[in-house]
């Protein structure tokens, strides 16, 4: 049976995650549900849930695809690849994005996905500084970063932001302030090992040197890890220069027309929904 996740399916399928070494927030149940409830999707055989994935409608013209999982028991079967086709429909005529791993390449090139560039995860401990001129965001900032990070990344995922900015017990947004306006902001959330942050935007390196150090006053000597496209030179750059190594890199694909991206350092708010 293939049907729409609760969010008790959606916290298994996140344990899932973590035991694939996808290391998921300790908080991004609710926010990632909250997006689009209606955008999760598992296979269920017996009663038990047997494979998962995620088709998040951001706006009227983009949709994500993350969270394709399939228990080891049921591989090979075709399982997954029913749900996967049952998934994609929930986007309708929307361009579709993911990122997945590069040896699936070929698998998503046979349903449409063309690919449009990669993005490689940096991780290690950030250098801490004075982090002038960073503070904690607040409501008022919300209408402003998102706009941000719309623009640093080319498609907007309003539900999602405005849900990803509020803070949380673990996840917190640090906004870089130049003359009282904000031009520089990213989110760090605790995850089931270390950090992550993501989305992070700056109209430049010394912002977001800036705001790392900030960042490092939360992470202290915990590991952080952080999602860079390749468009994002500096920034790579500079996390290699602070001592953070290279683990992986993905492939960002396209079902339909790419969204480009604009002018701004950025790394990816998170791998499962853009």
């Amino acid at each position: 049976m293939l049907r729409t996740m609760t969010r008790a399916d959606l916290g298994r399928a996140l344990d899932w995650a973590a035991e694939e070494g996808w290391n998921p927030g300790l908080e991004d149940l609710e926010v990632f549900h909250a997006t689009d409830p209606g955008g999760f999707f598992c296979a269920e055989l017996g009663g038990k849930m047997a494979a998962a994935i995620s088709v998040v409608n951001h706006s009227p013209s983009l949709a994500f695809l993350g969270l394709y999982l399939c228990a080891p028991a049921y591989r090979g079967q075709g399982i997954a690849h029913a749900l996967w086709l049952h998934a994609l429909k929930h986007a309708g005529d929307r361009t579709v994005g993911l990122d997945g791993v590069p040896a699936q390449q070929e698998n998503y090139r046979k349903s449409g996905f063309v690919l449009a560039g990669q993005t490689k995860r940096y991780a290690g401990a950030l250098r801490p500084g004075h982090g002038k001129g960073v503070t904690s965001a607040s409501a008022a900032d919300h209408p402003l970063l998102i706009e941000m990070e719309r623009r640093a990344c080319g498609y907007a995922k309003p539900t999602f932001c405005a849900a990803w900015l509020e803070p949380a017990q673990t996840r917190y947004t640090l906004v870089h302030r130049s003359n009282g306006t904000p031009d520089g902001f990213l989110t760090l959330r605790r995850c089931r090992d270390g950090w992550k942050i993501g989305p992070l935007c700056a109209p430049g390196i010394e912002v977001a040197k800036t705001l790392l150090e900030a960042a490092a006053q939360h992470s202290e000597d915990d590991q952080v890890m952080i999602d860079l496209p390749q468009e994002s030179a500096p920034l790579a750059a500079h996390c290699l220069e602070m001592g953070l190594e290279p683990m992986f890199h993905t492939a960002r694909m396209y079902r339909g027309p790419a969204p480009l991206p604009g002018p701004g350092l950025h790394a990816v708010a998170t791998l499962e929904l853009g």
